[in-house]
């Protein structure tokens, strides 16, 4: 046995179950070697401002952000959604089955973990108030983008101001691309 092929057996040993999720050191790895694709949920009210959630500075620098998770292997698009809005809001969403944006996002080249990404984003409502849950930050419903959103979501401002999209966003993240904008039919 090669031992490329001891190594993957180790690994199987300690990855229990990828559905649930990987353990950190092997999740950083899979993140330095292939892109990931996340949800994010553009979450409107009747009054079409968008819900935005404050987040520290774990991957990212502090700021707003729109609420957003990482798909787990065999985890479904639409099963992903409903765990963020659960797990980040304490509620529930409706949406469309359609994304309303894809984006590439291609981290500056001297970060090596979390580089590569395909971000889905969908137009939600909530099903019921949210609450503050516990380890996520203040939630807060904004009429147009605020100066203070993460790097990585600036390529979220025009389409949150309800503009269409540009085609390429430079931040100190990296490099976000619009594949594909429905705005723009």
């Amino acid at each position: 046995m090669s031992h490329i092929n001891k190594l993957i057996d180790e690994l199987d040993l300690v990855v229990e179950e990828p559905k649930l999720g990987l353990p950190e050191e092997v999740f950083l790895f899979a993140s330095r070697i292939t892109p990931m694709v996340n949800v994010d949920l553009l979450i409107r009210n009747t009054n079409n401002e968008i819900l935005l959630t404050w987040r520290g500075g774990d991957y990212y620098s502090p700021g707003w952000h729109v609420p957003g998770g990482i798909v787990r292997f065999k985890e479904s698009v639409y099963e992903r959604i409903n765990k963020v809005a659960k797990i980040e809001l304490g509620t529930s969403v409706e949406f469309e089955t359609s994304p309303i944006m894809v984006n590439e996002i291609i981290r500056s080249p001297n970060r090596a973990n979390r580089g590569h990404f395909i971000s889905l984003l969908f137009d939600c409502k909530l099903k019921n108030s949210p609450s503050k849950q516990k380890g996520y930050g203040e939630l807060k419903w904004f009429g147009k983008c605020p100066i203070d959103i993460i790097p990585v979501h600036s390529m979220y401002r025009d389409i949150i101001n309800g503009r269409k999209s540009q085609e390429e966003y430079v931040s100190d993240f990296g490099i976000s691309r619009t594949i594909f904008d429905y705005n723009s039919i």
